[in-house]
């Protein structure tokens, strides 16, 4: 064998070896399922009250929708909305508040400022307005 047929083969050979051990010293891949998480939390953002805890309604209503000294229990409204009235409430409230009970509620939480969902969608706002009023 000539000089660079040694040099060759040697090359050859350490390559193979550096393979062969960084095969072995690999570290076993788990396969990656889906992100799950991602999915369950976006299907829960488009339930009812993913949607009331998404859009910040808990904040004033409390999660279980009872009311703080921030804003009116949410409890029991069917009594005072249809689902078209209560949706174009939510969509602009300040258009929407007036009669006894909002004079009541401007007395009662004197702080109080619904904000407009009026850029949420409609669809949206008919899932809150379903669970609410049922």
């Amino acid at each position: 064998m000539t000089k660079p047929q040694i040099w060759i083969a040697a090359f050859l050979t350490l390559f193979i070896v550096l393979f062969l051990l960084q095969k072995l010293t690999e570290k076993k891949k788990t396969p990656q399922k889906p992100n799950i998480v991602m999915k369950s939390e976006s299907q829960k953002a488009e339930t009812p009250e993913g949607l009331i805890a998404s859009l910040g309604c808990i904040t004033c209503h409390r999660a279980d929708l009872t009311g703080t000294n921030n804003g009116p229990s949410l409890k029991n409204i069917k009594q005072y909305w249809s689902r078209e009235n209560l949706i174009n409430y939510l969509r602009n409230p300040a258009a929407n508040m007036s009669g006894d009970r909002f004079d009541e509620y401007k007395k009662k939480y004197p702080n109080f400022f619904m904000p407009s969902f009026g850029n949420v969608d409609v669809k949206k706002l008919g899932k809150i307005a379903d669970y609410l009023l049922k």
